[in-house]
C-alpha cells in the first residue's frame, strides 16, 4: 500500500514514483479544498489543479490548498504561457512554493486549443513559448533578471524574493506531440503526458528518451508521468458514461499521430472541438464514441482501472489520475487510490 501523508514524510521525494491527481476547478473553491484535502488523506502525493479561463482560477484554489494540506506537492496542471506573461507566471508559482513551504510543482504546457480559440490565442500555441516560459522562470527563481525572448518582451525583469526550492523547483511539461515530448526530455524534470493507454505511453517513452539522451547528466532523473483521464465507480457503465466530458476535450485536442494510433476519425474529433469552442458541450459529449473512451480514459470499476494502470506503468514512471474521476467525486478519489495501490503492489 502507498503511504499516506501522515506517515509518508516528504511527499516530494524524487526517489518515490508520483501518484498524483488532477482537480478540475469546475466547482466552488470550498468544494475544491474538500476534494484536495480528501485526495491527500487517501494517499495522493501530488495535487495538480487544471487551468482553463472558463473555470475557477487555478492559483486561487492552489493557494487555499497550500494552507489546508500538509505534505502533498501542489501545482498548476497545466497552465499555459499565452494567457500570462512568463515573469508573472514565474512569480505565481514562486508564491505558491513559498506559501506551501517548498511543495510547489510547475506544470506548464501549450494550452487547450478548444478554449484558447475563444481567446484568439490558438494559433500562438507551440513549443517555443512553453520552453521560454519555464527557462525564464528558472532564471528568475535563481535571482537573475531577464530581458525577454523570442516569444515575449521584458526589460530587466526580476523577482524581489526567491522561492524555497529556488531554481530547483520541479518543472513538468504538459504535452503529447513528439517535439514537445522530446523537448521535455531534454530540458524539464518531467513530462505530463496526456495519455491513458499503454500504447501511447510506450510511444511517449521513445520520444522522451530521444530528448533525455541530449540532456546534461547533472540535471538528474526524469519522470514520465501518465496524465490519465480516469473514471472509476462500482458501476462500470456509470463510470464509462461519466468519462464522456474529458474524453471529448482530449479527442478534440489530440495530436494527429495520437488519433491515427487509435484509428479515431480526425473529422469527428474536429467536430467535437468545434462544438466545445461554441459552448455546445452536451452536443460535443454525445459525439464521443466507445472507442474514444477506450483510447483516452481508464474507465470502469476498480479492477478494470487497476489493470489498465498496471499496463500503463509498464512504460510510465508515475501516474496522475485525471478528471472526471467518476460519477461521485469523493468515492472516485477513494476508489482511484485503491486502484493505484492494487496496480503498484
Amino acid at each position: 500500500m502507498r503511504e499516506t501523508p501522515d506517515d509518508a514524510g516528504d511527499a516530494s521525494d524524487a526517489d518515490d514514483p508520483m501518484i498524483g491527481v488532477e482537480l478540475a476547478p469546475e466547482h466552488p473553491v470550498e468544494r475544491m479544498v474538500e476534494l484536495g484535502t480528501l485526495a491527500e488523506a487517501v494517499g495522493f502525493d501530488t495535487l495538480f489543479v487544471s487551468h482553463h479561463y472558463n473555470n475557477r482560477d487555478a492559483f486561487s484554489v492552489l493557494s487555499r490548498l497550500a494552507a489546508e494540506t500538509d505534505a502533498a506537492r501542489l501545482g498548476p496542471g497545466v497552465v499555459n504561457p499565452l494567457e500570462f506573461h512568463p515573469a508573472t507566471l514565474a512569480s505565481k508559482v514562486a508564491t505558491l512554493d513559498e506559501a506551501s513551504g517548498g511543495r510547489a510543482v510547475f506544470g506548464v504546457g501549450p494550452g487547450d486549443p478548444s478554449t484558447l480559440r475563444n481567446l484568439a490565442l490558438a494559433d500562438e500555441r507551440g513549443l517555443r513559448p512553453v520552453l521560454e516560459a519555464f527557462k525564464t522562470a528558472q532564471r528568475l527563481w535563481a535571482g537573475e533578471r531577464v530581458d525577454g525572448g523570442d516569444t515575449f518582451d521584458a526589460a530587466d525583469a526580476g523577482l524581489n524574493y526567491e522561492p524555497p526550492q529556488g531554481a530547483d523547483l520541479p518543472v513538468y511539461v504538459g504535452g503529447e506531440g513528439p517535439h514537445m515530448c522530446r523537448m521535455a526530455g531534454k530540458h524539464a524534470d518531467g513530462l505530463l503526458f496526456n495519455g491513458s493507454h499503454p500504447d501511447d505511453l510506450a510511444w511517449a517513452r521513445e520520444q522522451v528518451e530521444r530528448g533525455t539522451a541530449d540532456c546534461p547528466d547533472a540535471r538528474g532523473g526524469f519522470d514520465l508521468a501518465a496524465y490519465a483521464a480516469v473514471s472509476v465507480a462500482a458501476d462500470a457503465e456509470a463510470a464509462r458514461e461519466a468519462a464522456r466530458p474529458p474524453v471529448a476535450f482530449i479527442a478534440a485536442g489530440a495530436a494527429p499521430p495520437v488519433l491515427d494510433r487509435h484509428d479515431i476519425d480526425p473529422e469527428l474529433a474536429g467536430d467535437i472541438g468545434d462544438r466545445i469552442s461554441a459552448g455546445e458541450f452536451s452536443e460535443a459529449f454525445e459525439l464521443v464514441t466507445p472507442a474514444m473512451v477506450d483510447a483516452f480514459c481508464m474507465a470502469g470499476d476498480v479492477e478494470a482501472v487497476a489493470e489498465r494502470t498496471a499496463a500503463v506503468l509498464e512504460h510510465a514512471d508515475s501516474l496522475v489520475v485525471g478528471s472526471p474521476l467518476g460519477p461521485d467525486l469523493d468515492e472516485a478519489l477513494r476508489l482511484a487510490s485503491k486502484a493505484a495501490d492494487r496496480a503498484t503492489e
